[in-house]
This record gives structure tokens, sequence and C-alpha cells, in this order.
């Protein structure tokens, strides 16, 4: 069994060699082929040259400073009153000579942040305050209801209380009428037991 399996493998080591024999053949054979003169001019005919090249060889710092003011600038227009002073100061420092040396899009790129930071925790702030308003308006509609409510149970209130003096006026009128019905009767009474 120990022969075999060593058969097997000084087999499949054979192979391997051979093919990786034939693999750097095949690479020199290709070398060959590409540093011919010939394939030099085919090369030279397929590709374009510099001149007629689309793609951007280099991209210096000016331009880009450039391209950021532009952009600074365009933001300026549309910003808010207190954002201004911020993008004033990040074009002041773009415009500067020192802009165009190394590690000025440094200070640039720390302003951005500081003021994006600023951003979003002034929009957490405004979140926070938006919440609390919407709260104070719902608490403040249902003191207005519970008010309303209350304003309406007293009118009602005033209203049975007005109805009840009306009914009570009209009582002790028709007490008081009886009453001079019947002291004028007793008088009527008196006089004919005295006539008597």
């Amino acid at each position: 069994e120990l022969e075999s399996s060593c058969g097997t493998k000084t087999q499949e080591w054979e192979e391997r060699s051979k093919t990786r024999a034939e693999e750097l053949v095949a690479l020199a054979d290709t070398i060959k082929v590409l540093n011919d003169d010939d394939a030099l001019d085919l090369f030279k005919k397929t590709l374009p040259s510099a001149g007629a090249s689309f793609v951007q060889l280099r991209v210096t710092a000016s331009s880009q400073c450039a391209e950021a003011l532009g952009m600074i600038r365009s933001m300026h227009q549309k910003a808010d009153k207190k954002l201004r002073p911020g993008l004033d100061l990040i074009a002041l420092a773009l415009s500067g000579k020192k802009a165009l040396t190394q590690g000025a899009f440094d200070k640039v790129i720390k302003m951005c942040d500081e003021m994006v930071e600023i951003l979003n925790k002034e929009q957490l702030d405004d979140d926070n305050k938006q919440e609390y308003c919407l709260a104070q308006f719902d608490h403040s509609d249902d003191s207005k209801k519970a008010l309303e409510r209350k304003i309406a149970d007293e009118e009602a209130s005033i209203a049975d209380a007005k109805e009840g003096v009306k009914t009570l006026t009209e009582e002790i009128a028709a007490l008081e009428a009886g009453i001079k019905a019947l002291d004028k009767s007793v008088a009527e009474a008196t006089e004919q037991r005295q006539a008597e």
C-alpha cells in the first residue's frame, strides 16, 4: 500500500513538473514576442498618443484649491447668515498664499469637520426643541379644551340657576298674591262678623 501511494505521488509530481516546465517555456516565448520590435511598433499604433488621450494625467494643488474655493463661494450665496462667517473664513484660508503649500487643506478639512459637528449639534438641538414645542402645543390644546368644557358646564349651571331664580320669583309672587287674597278674605270675614 505504501509503495502504491508513493508511486502515485511520484507520478503526480512528474506531471506537475512537466506542466510547470511547459508554462515556463510558454512564458519565455511570450516575453520574447512582447520584446520584439514588431510588437513595439504594433503597440505604438494601437495605443493613442499622449496628446489624443482623454485621461487626466495630473491635478495640481492650485486647481484643487480653485475648485474648492468656487464651491465654497457658491455655498456662501445659499447659506444661512449664521454659517456665512465660517464659509468666509474657509474661503480666506483657501485664497491665501499659504493655501497652495502642502498641508493647507488639513486646516480647511478640520474647519469643515468642525462646522459639520456644529451643524449636527444645532440640528439635534432643533429636533429636541421641536419635540418640546409639539408637546407644549398638545398640552396647551388639552388645557384649552378642558377650560372650554368647564366654561360650558358653568354656563349651563348659570342658566339652571337663572331658571331656578325665575321659578322662585314666580312662586314668591304667587305666594304674595295668595297672602294678599287671604288677608283680603280674612278682612272681609272680620267685617262680616263685626257687621253681624
